[in-house]
């Protein structure tokens, strides 16, 4: 059925006016591979020739002109490995110069073509005598195209004797004195045989293996070992790095990095003994872009010996991008300080008012107590006069005696000398509210935002903003102070905690 189906695709087009499109008409002509470069050419049968074009073609890498001609090389990827097969159908178009049109879809089916893994130059197999040496295939240096699992074998008859390879390419072996001896003069060479799964595709690498004479470069230890590490702008890096040399530590010439950003130097790698180094640093706010989310850097650390043999390892780091704190800690600070200087700068001045009322009300009851003694000696003079004056002077001294006292009656009455006690009294109360109000408050929000971490919190705003309304409370033009002002004193930490205890340095 597949077979008639095809078949029918390639039969000809025949629409009413006679004009079709002719295709190939080999039997599975449309049957294609991965990687085979495959080309027809589009004709019909009238006598004019007409334009041709293809739908469906752009994510293929199709090649197509106007024509007729076909040119197309499957990618290796374009059937997943494990679907095997895969139908793509365009649809291509005839358009002659009157007008008419004939379309037709083609289904081509690609088959999946499997590729044998790739094996690169294996490094050297290092052993040394009676120890347990190990040697790890591993993946940056085989590889397979198709992303097929992959195993390895060893003939048995290449193994030396002792030695034992897995199927994962773990090669173990603790060569003996002879079998050291002899690595000397003639080093072994291993074929090592790469299969992908299931395909069993094979690819053959050598692997030699020679005595540690030579020099063997050093090893390095990464702590943590992550390949690949996600940090914030503000935090502290902190790899530690342990070295050893198979040829024995005094060998070690040092170690060092590579970045692939030039603002991070040398002075971030530390040693703190010849086989125990640290690298420590912190990117700070700067170090990505604004218009970047993250920035990616790729560090390259090696130790060499004094041979000049080389060990290095790869860490990739991803830097967020992060909100300054420190500014942001600084902004809020000022705003926190700002409001308990306006607290204080008004408990000054309402200090200062209630020194002043406390003064007018001495001086109010002061003046009322005067006047009170001043009555009482009038009327002593008006009492004495008839025992030492004449009768006619008598009655003049009497009448200046009343006067003066229905005078002194009515200032007492009216007490218009000096204010009056009970405006004072009432201001007095108003300033001791304010003042007693405002100081709760301003400890309280000196207190609950001693912290960063709380005034970083989102009800700083809101508590500050409870403070206003007692700043610019309208009872202050009562006791005749200023509502608001735009600047204040500079006061120092000690003037604040002064006035507040709690209060934050910073």
């Amino acid at each position: 059925m597949r077979l008639l189906f095809y078949v029918f695709c390639a039969l000809l087009v025949l629409p009413v006016n006679g004009q079709r499109i002719l295709f190939p008409d080999t039997v599975g002509w449309n049957y294609l591979t991965e990687g085979n470069r495959f080309h027809f050419q589009l004709r019909t049968d009238a006598t004019v020739a007409p334009r041709f074009s293809v739908e469906g073609v752009n994510e293929f890498r199709i090649q197509f002109d106007s024509t007729g001609r076909f040119w197309w090389q499957p990618s290796f990827d374009l059937v997943d490995r494990l679907e095997k097969q895969k139908e793509v159908t365009v649809i291509f178009q005839a358009i002659w110069p009157d007008g008419h049109k004939v379309r037709q879809p083609i289904t081509f089916l690609i088959t999946h073509v499997n590729r044998a893994p790739v094996i690169e130059e294996l490094p050297v197999f290092y052993v040394r005598q009676a120890s347990a040496n190990q040697f790890q295939i591993s993946s940056d240096y085989v590889t397979d195209p198709d992303g097929d699992p992959v195993t390895f074998r060893i003939a048995p008859s290449q193994l030396p004797e002792g030695a034992s390879f897995t199927a994962l390419g773990l090669l173990s072996w603790s060569p003996s004195r002879n079998q050291y001896n002899n690595l000397r003069l003639n080093p072994i060479v291993l074929d090592i045989v790469a299969q992908d799964q299931p395909s069993k595709s094979e690819t053959t690498g050598k692997l030699k293996i020679m005595q540690t004479q030579m020099d063997l470069p050093p090893d390095l230890l990464i702590v943590p070992s992550d390949t690949v590490i996600k940090i914030r702008e503000d935090d502290l890096m902190n790899l530690q790095f342990y070295l050893s040399d198979p040829n024995g530590d005094d060998n070690l010439a040092g170690m060092d990095f590579i970045s692939s950003d030039m603002r991070i130097t040398k002075d971030y790698l530390h040693g703190n003994s010849p086989v125990q180094w640290e690298f420590i640093w912190t990117p700070g706010y700067d170090f990505v872009d604004e218009a970047e989310k993250s920035k990616n850097v790729d560090f390259v650390f090696f130790t060499i010996d004094k041979s000049k043999n080389r060990f290095e390892r790869k860490v990739k780091v991803q830097v967020l991008d992060t909100e300054n704190l420190i500014e942001k800690d600084k902004a809020i600070y000022q705003r926190y300080r700002l409001s308990l200087v306006a607290a204080k700068a008004l408990l000054d001045q309402l200090d200062q008012n209630h020194e002043q009322l406390s003064k007018a009300y001495k001086q109010a009851k002061k003046g009322k107590k005067n006047r009170a003694i001043l009555n009482a000696s009038l009327g002593a003079t008006t009492g004495l006069s008839p025992l030492l004056l004449e009768t006619d002077q008598s009655k003049v001294v009497s009448a200046v005696g009343g006067t003066a006292v229905m005078t002194m009656g009515t200032l007492e009455a009216t007490e218009v000398i000096g204010k009056s006690k009970n405006e004072i009294l009432d201001k007095q109360k108003i300033n001791i509210e304010i003042r007693n109000q405002l100081q709760v408050e301003a400890d309280n929000f000196a207190r609950k935002y001693a912290l960063k971490s709380a005034r970083r919190s989102k009800e700083f705003d809101t508590d500050r903003e409870k403070l206003l309304p007692i700043l610019n409370s309208q009872k202050l033009v009562i006791l005749e102070l200023e509502a608001d002002k735009s600047t204040y004193p500079n006061y120092s930490i000690k003037e604040l905690r002064k006035s507040f205890p709690d209060f934050a340095e910073e």
